[in-house]
């Protein structure tokens, strides 16, 4: 897609990618059915430790909360830190006041966006799971900021078609889609009716531990996630980077 059709604030977006890119680093993160409840903590790579030393400028909050989740049984459920600093910085130059999140667990990127978002910004954070999120709560209400976000708990399809018909499309800034594999090009497709043209969607877990090379029939996650990453390739809508960051994610930029 040539440069000139790109609007103003996806230009910056796709710039700031340029500088940020060789942070990305196979940390793969993501829970999957498989692995048993409790599976022990992995030992840190060293290179990827000194990217976390030399980059990482974690507010206070974010770490009491990170760490509060690293006892959890699901705790590899959690956002890679990297990645939330990375979308954190890509809303600044956004001037972000909207953001939309699908799948919270326990709340650390509904806390890093709502950090950086000014006094009325606000966050919609969709989940299904109350108690995931009440280990994150009482951290955002210290961090002064539990009025910037609009939790609601319900399948996060029925969110987005009540933002749609309440007249919110086009109006987010940021878009995160971190949940039910099968479901993520229903969340896409909403996400760009939501978003505004220059407007930026994140999809995680874009590489799924590395099965999207050779999808198995009886894989249905693994299938939908390589049939959507095929599908944006080739999205007319949006400009894109896919970033090995984390378990893999795609930045989606409004056309």
């Amino acid at each position: 897609m040539p440069i000139f059709n790109i609007s103003k604030e996806a230009a910056i977006g796709t710039a700031a990618l340029g500088v940020t890119f060789a942070a990305g680093l196979l940390i793969g993160r993501r829970y999957h059915p498989a692995l048993p409840f409790g599976t022990p903590k992995r030992k840190k790579d060293p290179l990827q430790q000194y990217v976390q030393d030399y980059s990482l400028r974690e507010h206070p909050a974010l770490k009491k909360l990170r760490l509060l989740t690293s006892d959890h049984p699901l705790r590899i459920m959690m956002v890679c830190i990297e990645q939330a600093q990375l979308m954190a910085n890509l809303a600044r130059l956004l001037e972000a006041k909207k953001v939309l999140e699908i799948g919270v667990f326990t709340g650390y990127n509904t806390l890093n966006m709502a950090l950086i978002l000014p006094v009325d910004g606000k966050v919609v954070a969709c989940d299904i799971n109350e108690d995931f999120i009440n280990i994150g709560r009482p951290v955002w209400r210290e961090a002064g900021v539990e009025h910037k976000i609009d939790l609601r708990i319900k399948p996060a399809i029925q969110t987005l078609d009540e933002l749609l018909a309440n007249g919110e499309a086009g109006t987010f800034d940021f878009a995160f889609i971190d949940a039910d594999k099968e479901s993520y090009n229903d969340y896409y497709e909403r996400c760009l009716r939501l978003v505004r043209k220059g407007g930026i969607i994140a999809l995680d877990n874009v590489l799924w531990h590395g099965r999207v090379l050779k999808p198995q029939k009886d894989d249905l996650e693994t299938q939908h996630l390589h049939q959507l990453n095929e599908k944006i390739l080739h999205d007319t809508r949006v400009n894109i980077s896919m970033l090995a960051m984390g378990d893999g994610v795609t930045l989606a930029f409004k056309l």
